[in-house]
């Protein structure tokens, strides 16, 4: 009987002193603008390990932000929204989360404006009525860029094409997506549309820091928010740009083939962040979490 006691009390030990397994906390990934590359896209998605290689969702709970642009340019609009609109339902059937963003070139193509449409894209469609058809806002395409937020808020970063500048920060990322919208039915004023509304602002990357860091703590403290993470505006190194000790990330890398190709997505994971590259990864400054209270 005591052997079996001793036996009993060894495994016991035994269980106690062997480290649970850790289970990582889920991961935020953004990736910026795609511009109608569908290889690129894939080419992105599968080296943050959320697709694998048929394309399907491997990312279980984790969430993916892409921040806009995914149309014009390239030749692949039409395949790269029937991408991300097949991830989003994949992803939620896993416990996770795909956002789609409203870009400024996905609002060009709601209004008509085609400037930056390829030939290539054009013949996706077979013909330019078939095209005007998709994006109409009861079309196909249309209905489904009609339903993409302009701004997101998860875990204290908002995620937003252009930029939330000071001036609109007040609204909150549900009042901006919901006046984006509304301009685009013609329902609502068009400032949301113009240079300083979220789509299309360049502020936080094109004034001199001091200047642009003045402004954004403004804007976060009115959404309640540590972080900003931008596309839109291309950083021709191929690389995240960092602004404000980490309170600013550009993440328009020019992952498509029109800009060169340079892949890289931003992770975030409790807080910090990580810029991911085909071959290195490199940490990125983290803010403190109540510097914008």
């Amino acid at each position: 009987m005591k052997m079996h006691v001793v036996a009993a009390s060894l495994m016991i030990l035994t269980g106690a002193c062997r480290a649970a397994p850790t289970q990582q906390p889920h991961r935020i990934v953004a990736i910026g603008d795609l511009h109608a590359d569908l290889p690129a896209a894939l080419s992105t998605l599968k080296m943050v390990e959320l697709i694998d290689e048929s394309g399907a969702w491997i990312g279980g709970a984790d969430t993916l932000v892409q921040t806009g642009d995914i149309t014009d340019r390239g030749p692949d609009s039409l395949e790269l929204i029937e991408l991300f609109d097949r991830l989003e339902d994949e992803a939620a059937a896993a416990g996770g989360r795909v956002v789609s963003l409203m870009g400024n070139h996905e609002m060009m193509n709601l209004v008509g404006d085609w400037r930056y449409v390829s030939p290539g894209d054009l013949a996706d469609f077979g013909s330019e009525a078939a095209r005007r058809a998709a994006f109409a806002p009861d079309g196909p395409l249309g209905s489904w860029l009609l339903k993409r937020d302009a701004v997101v808020q998860i875990e204290g970063i908002v995620f937003v094409h252009g930029g939330v500048s000071a001036r609109f920060a007040e609204h909150g990322a549900a009042g901006l997506s919901a006046q984006v919208r509304a301009a685009l039915l013609g329902q609502g004023s068009p400032d949301i549309l113009r240079d300083e509304g979220p789509l299309w602002y360049r502020g936080y990357l094109q004034a001199p820091e001091p200047i642009a860091c003045e402004e954004l703590t403004r804007a976060l403290t009115a959404m309640s928010a540590t972080r900003m993470v931008v596309g839109h505006t291309t950083q021709r190194t191929g690389e995240v740009a960092s602004r404000c000790g980490g309170a600013l990330l550009g993440i328009d890398t020019g992952i498509s083939a029109h800009y060169g190709g340079h892949h890289a997505a931003v992770q975030f994971r409790s807080g910090d962040a990580v810029a991911i590259y085909p071959n290195t990864r490199a940490d990125l400054p983290d803010p403190p979490v109540n510097s914008a209270h």
